[in-house]
């Protein structure tokens, strides 16, 4: 029978880590952060690592929050861009415990913290056009019927928009953030449209759209966007992102993001 817990000691930043179950200490390897993940309940992927590179944010200070933040690794990528205060939402209780024990392995408490709880709340617990930036990475997938939905709770709840609608995710987002602030989402490209019709009825104005393709002449699948509260109609289409190359390596852009080089 597998352990329910088990101790790693992480010989490069000499500090003992507590996992569970099935959990790892994996790399930020750019950021050289540490990050608790799990197979069987969550590991990030690139989107939210391109999201916390294409986001503005103020280099010396301010008051940034991140919403549907899984296991913080939105907020561990932005404390190297940051010496600003970062407030992590999650309403899923296991991936907000993999937060806390993240931000307390990388000594980033001093920073950073999370809040178990619906993003949906938040305007009314925090108060209204409290920070400065607000980034997402929420569920990208309308919810489906029960025979198609992954049976995996945790998986689910990250994927569809089971507890929060994209929607949700903009109205709070809107409600958060100052007069004049950034709001960024990352998402599938098939809801452009809505997002936008959603961030312009919130009175978010889209600023910035990147478009993010796997390879040279494929169809884009990552979408980036960034807005601003009551700002005045500017659009700019930043240049495509490819991820891959012909030989199926990382290109220089992504390789320079993932590893720093």
């Amino acid at each position: 029978m597998q352990p329910l817990f088990s101790y790693l000691f992480d010989r490069v930043m000499d500090i003992v880590v507590y996992l569970k179950e099935d959990e790892r200490l994996d790399y930020l390897l750019a950021e050289k952060l540490r990050i608790i993940q799990s197979p069987s309940v969550f590991a990030f992927s690139l989107d939210a690592v391109l999201l916390a590179r294409f986001v503005y944010v103020p280099i010396q200070k301010g008051n940034l929050i991140d919403l549907c933040s899984g296991n913080g690794v939105i907020p561990l990528f932005l404390s190297t861009r940051t010496k600003g205060q970062i407030t992590g939402v999650e309403i899923q209780e296991r991936l907000y415990d993999m937060a806390v024990r993240s931000i307390e392995h990388n000594e980033l408490k001093d920073r950073l913290k999370m809040i178990h709880g619906d993003i949906k709340e938040m305007p009314k617990a925090l108060g209204h056009g409290k920070f400065d930036v607000v980034t997402c990475n929420p569920p990208y997938f309308t919810t489906p019927s029960k025979e198609e939905i992954n049976p995996n709770e945790h998986l689910a709840i990250a994927r569809h928009e089971i507890l929060c609608t994209l929607e949700d995710a903009i109205k709070a987002s809107s409600q958060l953030v100052k007069q004049g602030g950034k709001v960024a989402f990352v998402h599938r490209p098939g809801r452009l449209i809505d997002i936008i019709t959603l961030m312009r009825q919130y009175k978010l104005e889209p600023k910035r759209i990147q478009f993010v393709y796997p390879k040279q002449g494929k169809e884009a699948n990552i979408l980036l966007v960034e807005a601003t509260k009551n700002g005045s109609p500017d659009l700019k289409i930043l240049p495509p992102l490819i991820v891959y190359n012909e030989a199926g390596e990382y290109t220089p852009e992504i390789s320079g993001i993932l590893y720093g080089e």
